[in-house]
C-alpha cells in the first residue's frame, strides 16, 4: 500500500539533504501522478538562470515521488538506471515538472515485478516554467524491484 500523503510529501522533500536545501516541494501527490517545483532563488548559476544540477534534481526526484504514491515501500523499493536531460531555454523564473503512471501501467509494472523480481519503466518529463515554456526535457530508465 501507497504510503500516508504527508510522510510522502516528507520523504520527497526533506529525505535528500541536497534536495531540502534546494527548496523542492512537492505540490502534488496523488496515485500515479506527481507535480514538483524548483524555485528559482537560491538555486541560480553564474549568469542569474537555474542552475543545471537543480534541473536534473527535479528531473529525477518524480520517480520517487511517483513511487511513494504508487507502490507499496514495503513490497518494492525504485533505482533510476540512466538519466538524460535536454536543456531548451534558460530558466528564469521557479519550474514545474508532471509524472504520470497510469493505473494500468502501475498493475503491470507491480505484476511483472512479483514474477520476474524486477521491471523497467521510462519517464518522458517535460520541465516547465509559469507560462508553460519547457526549459528542459527528460528521460529516465527506472527499475522496480522487489524487497
Amino acid at each position: 500500500m501507497p504510503l500516508p500523503v504527508e510522510i510522502t510529501r516528507q520523504l520527497t522533500e526533506e529525505q535528500i539533504a541536497f534536495v531540502k536545501r534546494s527548496g523542492l516541494k512537492a505540490e502534488v501527490l496523488e496515485p500515479g501522478f506527481v507535480r514538483l517545483r524548483m524555485p528559482l532563488q537560491g538555486n541560480q548559476n553564474h549568469i542569474g538562470s537555474m542552475y543545471a544540477g537543480a534541473l536534473f534534481t527535479l528531473a529525477e526526484i518524480p520517480g520517487g515521488a511517483l513511487f511513494l504514491t504508487s507502490f507499496d515501500a514495503q513490497r518494492f523499493y525504485p533505482v533510476i538506471k540512466e538519466m538524460n536531460l535536454r536543456f531548451r531555454r534558460p530558466a528564469t523564473a521557479d519550474i514545474q515538472v508532471e509524472a504520470r503512471l497510469s493505473p494500468e501501467q502501475i498493475a503491470h509494472l507491480q505484476e511483472q515485478t512479483n514474477q520476474q523480481g524486477k521491471a523497467e519503466y521510462a519517464l518522458e518529463l517535460q520541465l516547465t516554467d509559469g507560462s508553460g515554456e519547457v526549459v528542459a526535457e527528460s528521460r529516465g530508465l527506472y527499475q522496480l524491484r522487489l524487497r
